[in-house]
C-alpha cells in the first residue's frame, strides 16, 4: 500500500491524489486504509516517514561501510595526483553518504518528489517530520565535519560553529543539486557528488590550512 501511495502522490500531488484510487490501485478496501492509517494526512505521512528512514539509513549505511573500505576515487585534498585518503578517514565517509545520497535521489524519483517538493508544502504535521529526518542527516555530516577538522595534520582556529556552518552548507547545497540534477540528467551521482566535494570540502582544507578571503576595500 505505501508504495502504491508513494507513487500516486508523486505523480498527482497529495491534494489531488484520493485515497480511493490508492486503495483501488494496492488491492484494498478504502474503509482498510483509514482503520490503518486514520487519514488521508495519515498516509502520506507514513510515506514520508518510510521514505525518510530509508534515505537516512542510505547515508548513514554507505558511510559506516567507507569507514573500513573507502570508496574509489575519494582524494587527499592537496596532495599529490592520484593519492588517496587512507580508509575511513571523515571525508571518504562523507563522499560515500552523499554518494548514497545522489544516488537514492536518482533510482527513487517518486520518493524524492514526495521528501523534497510536497512535504515542505503541507501541514505542520508533515513539516515537522521532514525536519526530523534532516536533521538525521544534518547531525551525520556535522559530525563527519567536525573529525575532518580534528584530524586535520594543520592547527586550526575553527570552531564547532564552523563544523555546523560547513554541515549546512553542505546539506543545503545537497538538497538544491537534486533539482539541478533533474535539469541535468547526463549527471551521475558520481559526478555530483565529487563536484560538491570539491567545491566545499577542499575549500575547508584550504582554510585548514590558513587560507582565507577578505573582501578588498579600494
Amino acid at each position: 500500500m505505501i508504495d502504491v501511495a508513494v507513487q500516486v502522490f508523486a505523480k498527482r500531488g497529495y491534494h489531488a491524489a484520493s485515497v480511493d484510487e490508492i486503495a483501488e490501485l494496492a488491492g484494498i478496501s478504502k474503509p482498510m486504509v483509514y482503520l490503518y492509517l486514520d487519514s488521508k494526512e495519515g498516509l502520506f505521512l507514513a510515506c514520508l516517514r518510510r521514505e525518510a528512514d530509508r534515505l537516512v539509513a542510505a547515508f548513514q549505511g554507505a558511510a559506516r561501510e567507507a569507514a573500513a573500505s573507502g570508496p574509489d576515487g575519494a582524494r587527499d585534498r592537496g596532495a599529490r595526483p592520484g593519492a588517496t585518503k587512507p580508509l575511513g578517514a571523515p571525508e571518504v565517509r562523507l563522499y560515500a553518504g552523499l554518494l548514497a545520497f545522489f544516488s537514492f535521489v536518482a533510482e527513487h524519483r517518486d520518493s524524492w518528489v514526495v521528501l523534497h517538493r510536497q512535504a515542505s508544502e503541507l501541514s505542520e504535521t508533515i513539516a515537522a517530520a521532514v525536519a526530523d529526518a534532516r536533521r538525521a542527516v544534518m547531525a551525520q555530516v556535522a559530525e563527519l565535519v567536525r573529525a575532518g577538522i580534528e584530524e586535520s595534520a594543520t592547527p586550526s582556529q575553527l570552531t564547532e560553529r564552523d563544523a555546523d556552518f560547513v554541515a549546512h552548507a553542505l546539506v543545503g547545497a545537497a538538497d538544491s543539486l537534486t533539482d539541478w540534477m533533474v535539469r541535468n540528467p547526463d549527471q551521475s551521482p558520481e559526478g555530483v557528488t565529487l563536484r560538491l566535494m570539491n567545491m566545499v570540502w577542499v575549500g575547508m582544507g584550504r582554510v585548514l590550512e590558513g587560507e582565507v578571503w577578505i573582501p578588498s576595500h579600494d
